[in-house]
């Protein structure tokens, strides 16, 4: 994008829509998204420091008045610039607190989506992290109201699980003129952070909501670090950024932001949900929509709703792309047609494990696995035509080639060569060297013998009027004969049923390998959605013991002692997460074996009565004294 466009808008209504022209921008976005959103009071100067981190002097709109210049939600995709295969989204936002809003509610839920939407929120403030400064980070203290984690329905506390799915969270402090010292020591920049949100001890209603936001600041943001900017940058500075040069703009001005973007961009990991699943533009513009529409209704966001919502899409998408990476490949087979069996089957084996692959790299929580059920079904069926067109393309150029062979023989026939005595020996000479001919050039066709057949019960009409023609034979010579040319019409029709069985032996075992490569694919996906299900929950067990130690020291025991008990129902709560996601992924590996044994049930049951069949007609030829053959 070589300009910013609005992502999140207020409707005529006053509710808040997502801009169609964003969202397919967003869709085109193939790669992870690092999302990187700034919040803040209006007038403070975050559209500047937007533009920075794109690479730009200007784009996000700045202002040089008291009035609210951003409107919304704008965003900006650009290359990541020290991360490849990525894109950075950034997310400019509404100022906060502006009074000419009139909706109480407005600000609070242009926060809630920008916690929602990014992998690192920026929140941009002026002067010092004292208690006004904290005061006015009172959305954070609304999240519990404004997001819910698994049910929007159910009145329950589910806050706990936020630090498993928020973004991490730098504060940037503008016009810091302080000395950092903390008991006349020298400090960092993220120690005066967290003495700045350390909780006191009191009792006063004053002091309690002074702690409630550095609280919720704490508990909800475990990945929390602070970036200060040590020279003026207030609304009056910031308006005439946009028309200086870079070459007028102060050498420490120019280093201090440039060293706040390295900052930002070494900070932010790749936007993720649930489970570690991570999220590409595409499925960013399904959150966006998905987190707007809940809004809109007056209900509350769900992380859990708008991740099975998230999964239906994503799952649907992944077959019809797995779908076309086989249909692809098979079509440019498609193009040499026709082949052995089992070079089709080959490739059919090489490009279901691809479409496969496809599948699973797109998709997640198909717990029943109805989507991959579903993808299986359509490549089985694909295959099927597959082989029918290969049939056809075979059976053509056999028809083609006995057309060419037999064209002397139908031309003698016209000219009633044969209609003489003698004339049945030679017919079935040359009908031998058509035959002889033929095989020689069609050992490999799937359709030789089938085809052969038809054109030999087509002749055997010719050759009996020839034979009962043939002055030069007696009786008994013709009988031998016609018993003769029975043997040989039941020894070929033998011979088209054998290869139609070799051809369904074929089949099965490519069935059998393509069912081992994706129960392989299978078991890797689930080892690796469990390995990011429990990284995901051992990082929020490690930010609740930073907590817990934190309250500790601060003396704070009472509400370390309700953490322990927290951390226990966490653990007990990841544990049977993981517990029940490996049985799911068992019953799905289950499903799937168990399709593939009833597919190979039918096909064994079809291969059976075909060899019966073939058994009785071995035998049938032998009682009827066709032993001559």
């Amino acid at each position: 994008m070589d300009k910013p466009v609005c992502l999140i808008d207020t409707a005529s209504d006053g509710k808040l829509c997502v801009q169609r022209s964003a969202l397919q921008v967003l869709e085109q976005i193939q790669q992870p998204v690092v999302v990187v959103a700034v919040v803040g009071l209006y007038r403070t100067g975050k559209s500047y420091l937007m533009n920075r981190l794109a690479g730009k002097q200007t784009g996000f709109a700045l202002g040089s008045t008291i009035e609210s210049k951003t409107k919304g939600i704008w965003m900006w995709c650009v290359p990541h610039p020290t991360k490849p295969g990525t894109t950075l989204v950034l997310l400019d936002t509404e100022g906060l607190g502006d009074v000419d809003k009139g909706d109480s509610k407005h600000d609070t839920n242009i926060f809630c989506l920008a916690v929602l939407l990014s992998s690192t929120l920026v929140y941009n403030s002026r002067g010092t992290i004292d208690n006004r400064a904290v005061e006015e980070l009172q959305y954070v203290t609304e999240l519990t109201e404004c997001i819910k984690v698994k049910s929007p329905d159910e009145d329950v506390d589910d806050s706990n699980e936020f630090v498993k799915f928020f973004p991490s969270f730098i504060w940037a402090v503008r016009d810091f003129t302080l000395e950092r010292k903390i008991d006349g020591k020298d400090a960092t920049e993220n120690d005066y952070l967290e003495f700045a949100l350390k909780l006191k001890h009191g009792t006063s209603k004053k002091v309690m909501e002074y702690n409630l936001p550095r609280e919720c600041i704490q508990k909800f943001f475990p990945s929390r670090t602070c970036f200060t900017f040590p020279f003026p940058t207030a609304p009056e500075n910031v308006s005439r950024l946009e028309r200086l040069d870079p070459a007028d703009l102060s050498t420490e001005f120019l280093e201090v932001t440039g060293r706040f973007c390295k900052f930002v961009f070494d900070k932010s990991e790749v936007k993720k949900l649930k489970d570690g699943y991570t999220v590409t533009g595409r499925v960013l513009g399904h959150l966006a929509n998905t987190y707007v529409d809940t809004i809109a209704s007056g209900a509350v966001p769900c992380l859990e709703n708008a991740v099975i919502a998230m999964a239906l899409i994503e799952n649907q998408a992944a077959v019809k792309e797995g779908l076309e990476v086989y249909q692809s490949g098979m079509e440019k087979l498609k193009k040499s047609f026709p082949l052995e069996l089992k070079e089709v089957s080959s490739e059919h084996q090489r490009l279901s494990g691809m479409a496969t692959q496809t599948f699973m790299t797109r998709s997640f929580r198909d717990t029943d696995g109805k989507q991959l059920k579903s993808l299986e079904e359509k490549v089985n069926e694909l295959f099927n035509g597959y082989l029918c067109q290969n049939e056809q393309a075979s059976k053509k150029r056999c028809e083609d080639l006995l057309s060419s062979l037999s064209a002397t023989m139908n031309e003698k026939l016209k000219q009633g060569i044969y209609a003489k005595s003698g004339g049945y020996e030679l017919f079935c000479k040359d009908l031998e060297d058509i035959v002889k001919k033929y095989n020689s050039q069609t050992n490999k066709e799937v359709k030789a013998e089938a085809v052969l057949e038809v054109f030999l019960k087509q002749k055997s009409v010719d050759s009996k009027a020839i034979l009962q023609a043939d002055k030069k034979l007696t009786e008994k010579e013709k009988k031998i004969n016609e018993e003769k040319e029975k043997a040989l019409l039941l020894e070929q029709e033998i011979k088209a049923k054998e290869e139609e069985q070799l051809q369904l032996v074929e089949k099965m075992e490519a069935e059998r390998q393509s069912n081992e490569e994706r129960m392989r694919q299978m078991k890797e996906k689930m080892d690796e959605e469990i390995r990011l299900q429990r990284e995901e929950a051992e990082r929020a067990m490690d930010s609740k013991l930073r907590e817990q130690t934190a309250l500790m020291e601060k003396g704070f025991k009472e509400k370390a002692d309700r953490m322990s008990q927290e951390m226990e129902e966490f653990k007990r709560q990841s544990a049977e997460a993981e517990s029940n996601r490996a049985r799911e992924f068992a019953e799905l590996l289950e499903k799937s074996n168990k399709r593939h044994e009833e597919s190979m049930a039918m096909m064994m049951k079809q291969h059976s009565e075909q060899m019966r069949a073939l058994q009785q007609q071995k035998s049938a030829s032998s009682s009827d004294g066709c032993c001559i053959l």
